[in-house]
């Protein structure tokens, strides 16, 4: 099993590949964390893709590692730190020589882009968008200015490094078939750059279906996001001054008395846990070990977000285990498809209480609910549906690597002029550190 080494090191991981195995590097803007996030779960999930079509996968990240990063050297991943604006990251990737570099993030594609192209021209460049960050900010902003959101708002400065990253690339991931729509509809990206490639996981077991906790045998509401993610603490001070006030003003004084709302996440901060309220039934449970334990007691998840992009880990955590959700718009967007939720979605706060509250009291639609949890899980997001496609697309796109650039002119031309001053500006800093 390799160890964690530094690409400042003599020892780099020269891959140890078999003859005929491909290698592919992924730059991570952190150290994956699948209990704490579901861009770690994403991640994750990537990883095992990969490796199950044999890939020798080696992870390296810039990013200072927590106590919540999976240990991947434990699934034969090599773990490598690396420096921003450093010359030791050349010497690194030309020794490892991969076939494919993925960039998590496009942060990370403006940092090591132009030097994983100066030093691995022929390598498959991936951006992992894990959700739009332009959509985010966008949607963040027009909520701070009580506006409707628009293009205004969506063409930010944060949209004009993010578009430019994707086309440097020679295909982008995108999560969600809203931002798939977005990206060609608003912003004329060119199909040919993009790929949808959703949560990939597992259909749930009809084994495991049975043995899950039933309506009876559940109790309280649960919201759960990690707290460094702006929407989601947006999102917990919502329920705390207008959603769980009413939810407990509806609900039957008998149920009420003893129902609570369990609120997880990881990194909660000192103002997070000052909302915690044991008269209210408001209670600030932190971070969780086991996701899957916490959901099986809750009979819903809510999530009344008002800002945000991507897929929500938290959904998918609420469907896998059984437990329904109440969702607003936001929360809802790219998960359901032309399906039936597993809950309801609402923005009115007032419908949203009434909603919540009869998702919680309701047995019949509480089970016919839970069923449409389990159908969107096996139909949408069935990794057997979507992984080797995706690996195939990917060999295709790398016999065909010049072709395919040669269609993508304006990445050619932000490879010529954008990235020059991203590396001389990077060499500057270099410099300056000696």
């Amino acid at each position: 099993m390799k160890q964690e080494v530094s690409a400042n090191s003599n020892s780099l991981p020269m891959g140890e590949m078999s003859e005929g195995q491909s290698g592919i590097l992924i730059i991570g803007f952190v150290w994956p964390e699948p209990k704490s996030s579901a861009a770690g779960s994403r991640m994750m999930q990537l990883i095992h893709a990969f490796q199950s079509h044999h890939y020798k996968v080696t992870f390296a990240s810039p990013c200072a590692k927590s106590d919540n990063a999976f240990d991947l050297v434990s699934i034969s991943v090599s773990q490598v730190n690396i420096e921003l604006n450093n010359s030791s990251f050349d010497e690194f990737i030309k020794a490892l020589q991969p076939s494919i570099v993925l960039f998590d993030r496009f942060m990370m594609e403006e940092q090591f882009g132009w030097r994983v192209t100066e030093h691995c021209p022929n390598a498959l460049r991936i951006l992992d968008t894990e959700d739009l960050h332009c959509l985010r900010k966008g949607r963040q902003q027009a909520y701070k200015d009580i506006k409707e959101f628009d293009e205004t708002y969506l063409f930010n400065e944060t949209a004009k490094r993010e578009i430019a990253s994707i086309y440097r690339c020679d295909l982008s991931l995108i999560i969600s078939e809203a931002e798939m729509d977005m990206l060609q509809n608003q912003f004329k990206v060119d199909k040919s750059l993009l790929y949808y490639l959703p949560f990939l996981l597992d259909e749930v077991d009809e084994e495991a279906i049975k043995n899950l906790p039933k309506f009876q045998e559940r109790q309280h509401f649960i919201c759960i996001g990690n707290f460094l993610h702006e929407p989601n603490y947006n999102s917990v001070l919502y329920l705390k001054k207008v959603i769980w006030p009413l939810i407990r003003k509806q609900l039957p004084i008998p149920i009420a008395i003893g129902t609570e709302l369990h609120i997880y996440g990881a990194y909660a901060s000192q103002k997070v846990n000052q909302l915690h309220n044991e008269k209210e039934g408001f209670l600030i449970k932190g971070f969780t070990e086991d996701v899957n334990q916490v959901m099986q007691q809750a009979k819903v998840c809510v999530a009344p977000l008002q800002f945000g992009a991507g897929l929500k880990g938290k959904l998918i955590d609420a469907m896998q285990n059984g437990t329904l959700c109440m969702t607003t718009t936001i929360a809802a967007e790219g998960m359901y498809g032309n399906l039936q939720p597993n809950g309801f979605i609402e923005d009115n706060p007032q419908l949203f209480a009434d909603k919540a509250v009869e998702l919680y009291t309701k047995e019949n639609l509480w089970e016919e609910k839970q069923q449409n949890g389990f159908e969107i899980i096996s139909t949408r997001f069935n990794k057997k549906q979507f992984q080797s496609k995706f690996i195939e697309t990917l060999e295709e796109t790398t016999q065909q690597l010049h072709n395919h650039r040669l269609h993508n002119f304006t990445g050619q031309m932000l490879q010529h002029h954008t990235m020059q001053s991203a590396k001389y500006m990077s060499l500057w800093i270099a410099e300056k550190n000696k």
